[in-house]
């Protein structure tokens, strides 16, 4: 029986080979969606486990988290640079580390930060931290060389960002691998973008404010050529500019909470950024509902279609049903073989479809993250062998209709039709 089964798909290959595909398609379409969703959430909350806290000024908590944990181009508010040096005293903080953005280099984001936060993220593949103000860390897939010279753009240069002349960053390390978004970022020192964007720590409060306002509006002061080979000096103690986030470590859990609701004030915004994603995937999943529900519509139509089609088949292939009946050929017999001719080619196309969703996934998460720096891990869940079953089941029962047709006709009139 399975020899004849074989022979008449091979003889209807072209019918055979539709049904396979729509029926593929269909379900690549559903595994896609939910495979690259999956990937999209496990990534990026891996990404935000590495960073505890983050404290800037009252705004969007969710602009806060994109753009200080993912490095989203985008403007935040000052908060007080007192703010660091505050925190740095305060026995529950492990460590603090400013993080200061707006400009770029080869569309990779150039990001002002402290020796601290490279300890922090992870240890060097290669060279060594910076020590001076010209000096450079690239992340783990800047496609750079070290001893690299940066010529930093103020924002994006292809939306008429314009070039930093008073300062050149040369990369003296990279860091290892971390799957974020600081896989593909330039780390600077923070006194350098103070000092590229006119923030001083100067002893005159008229003198900061005004840099600070041309910081935030992100309109650059004049300024003279900045000494590359300065030394650095990470004492946060004296006057700080304006920053717009702080990443923060705290020692334990509770120390976490307590600083977070220590920083909610009228002046500064802590987070958590899981905490933030989380309401975030909130927000996504009324999306995947609406794209499950089309693609489950879409299955819907496809299993409706290839029921017709086999229907019709049938009606088409009495005359070789009634001959089989006629040659002695049981009832059963017919069933079967109408049913598990349907069944194999549904489930053929189902696992088809699992494998071409996988690999569509796998090709959006890669580019994904070759845009973004942050790994999106495509894998299998153990709920998805159960929907491989279900689906499984579904064909089956869905082949119940024309193997019972076949089944129910008489083989005189088939053999008169």
């Amino acid at each position: 029986m399975i020899g004849f089964i074989l022979a008449d798909l091979r003889r209807l290959w072209a019918g055979s080979l539709v049904v396979v595909l729509l029926v593929a398609l269909a379900t690549a379409l559903g595994v896609a969606v939910t495979l690259q969703e999956r990937a999209l959430r496990l990534g990026s909350a891996r990404a935000a486990d590495k960073f505890d806290l983050v404290i800037g000024a009252p705004g969007s908590e969710t602009q806060l988290v994109l753009s200080s944990i993912f490095l989203q181009p985008s403007p935040l508010p000052l908060m007080e640079g007192t703010v660091l040096p505050r925190l740095l005293a305060d026995p529950r903080v492990a460590s603090a580390a400013p993080v200061g953005f707006g400009d770029s280099f080869g569309g990779y984001a150039v990001v002002g930060t402290s020796t601290g936060l490279l300890a922090e993220l992870e240890q060097l593949a290669e060279g060594r931290a910076f020590a001076a103000l010209g000096e450079a860390v690239a992340g783990a897939a800047v496609d750079l060389p070290l001893g690299y010279t940066v010529k930093p753009t103020h924002g994006l240069a292809e939306l008429g960002g314009h070039a930093h002349t008073e300062l050149a960053y040369r990369i003296v390390g990279r860091l290892k691998p971390t799957g974020t978004a600081w896989d593909r970022a330039i780390l600077v020192p923070m006194q350098a973008v103070w000092a590229l964007h006119g923030m001083e720590a100067a002893e005159h409060d008229d003198a900061d404010d005004h840099a600070h306002n041309e910081a935030a509006s992100g309109v650059e002061a004049d300024h003279p050529h900045i000494d590359a080979d300065a030394a650095l000096d990470e004492n946060w103690s004296k006057a700080t500019p304006g920053l717009p986030a702080i990443l923060v470590k705290p020692k334990s859990i509770a120390d976490a909470y307590k600083l977070r609701q220590d920083y909610r004030s009228n002046s500064t915004l802590a987070v958590f950024p899981g905490e933030v994603l989380t309401n975030l995937y909130a927000t996504l999943g009324d999306a995947k509902r609406v794209l499950v529900g089309v693609t489950t519509g879409a299955q819907v139509l496809v299993a409706a279609a290839i029921l017709l089609v086999t229907i019709l088949h049938v009606g088409q292939r009495r005359r070789q049903i009634g001959a089989l009946r006629a040659f002695g050929a049981p009832r059963t017999a017919v069933f079967v073989i109408v049913w598990s001719e349907l069944f194999a080619l549904i489930a053929a196309g189902v696992l088809s479809g699992f494998a071409l969703g996988f690999g569509a996934a796998k090709f959006i998460a890669g580019y994904l993250s070759g845009e973004s720096g942050v790994a999106m891990p495509v894998m299998f869940a153990a709920g998805d062998g159960f929907l491989v079953s279900a689906i499984l089941v579904f064909a089956a029962i869905l082949a119940v209709l024309p193997a019972m047709i076949a089944y129910r006709q008489s083989p005189a009139a088939a053999l008169r039709a």
